[in-house]
């Protein structure tokens, strides 16, 4: 009688690297379609992320642009590109927020028990909140245009400005999926990521050259990685020479994402 065998476990291939990459592209995308239709059900998170930079946009044209100056250009085409990385930057706050949320409520755990890779619920996060991010960023270029500002580089140079913005976006909300992971509660994540990101936007060449600073402070805001995003932004939007400001732009958003990636991934796996 012939006897039907069957493989052993251990006789089956482990899949290959690329296969278990798009794997793990795939679990993230679905828990990006997840969050992404959670934050539909909130669209009031949405619409009040979008005042703040909307009143910072009123604000510096309406109030202080007759004290402000820019050497060679109008202020508001100056301020913008700024606003732009200000709003970007500060809504990556509900990536921490975000994922502090989850951990809270038990989610993560529940994801554990789904075979799915450990990273697809930091790359979920992260991009759903860039999709958030570019509907922000349209608002914020419909208010800009609205305000008077003008793109004089050419709508292709526009355009890598946007997406020079995205990608800087979204390699912060990583530092702050980084940031979620290492700290216990909601309000301590608010209260870990406000500081050190009010710190990077405020001393950076969002709203004044770095060149009128006092000159102890032009050194650090010279180099940050946010001004380093806003002057390649600037330069593609307005005009002006963008060669060297988007490398040293790329190399951050780069260095960010090869550096709190992994990080943000080992933190996850601790704490679940």
């Amino acid at each position: 009688m012939a006897v039907t065998t069957f493989p052993l476990v251990a006789d089956v291939p482990e899949p290959s690297g690329l296969v278990r990459l798009r794997q793990a592209f795939g679990d993230g995308m679905a828990v990006a379609g997840r969050n992404l239709r959670a934050m539909s059900r909130t669209p009031e998170v949405l619409v009040f992320g979008s005042i703040q930079p909307v009143v910072m946009i009123l604000t510096f044209r309406y109030v202080f642009s007759g004290n402000l100056r820019a050497p060679g250009v109008d202020y508001v085409d100056f301020l913008m590109p700024g606003i732009w990385v200000q709003a970007a930057v500060f809504g990556t706050m509900n990536t921490a927020v975000g994922l502090a949320e989850d951990m809270r409520r038990g989610l993560i755990e529940r994801f554990r028990s789904l075979p799915m890779a450990r990273s697809a619920v930091l790359v979920g996060r992260t991009v759903a909140d860039l999709g958030r991010n570019i509907t922000v960023v349209a608002l914020m270029v419909v208010v800009g245009f609205a305000v008077g500002f003008r793109a004089g580089a050419g709508p292709l140079r526009f355009l890598a400005a946007l997406l020079m913005l995205l990608a800087f976006a979204f390699a912060v909300s990583w530092v702050f999926a980084t940031v979620a992971m290492s700290v216990r509660n909601v309000e301590a994540v608010s209260s870990a990521v406000f500081p050190p990101m009010s710190l990077l936007v405020f001393s950076s060449s969002a709203f004044v050259p770095v060149e009128s600073m006092p000159s102890w402070l032009q050194g650090w805001a010279a180099h940050q990685p946010v001004t380093a995003a806003i002057d390649a932004i600037r330069a593609l939007a307005i005009g002006g020479p963008a060669g060297g400001p988007m490398l040293k732009a790329l190399a951050w958003t780069a260095g960010l994402l090869l550096v709190f990636v992994p990080l943000a991934v080992r933190a996850y796996r601790r704490r679940a």
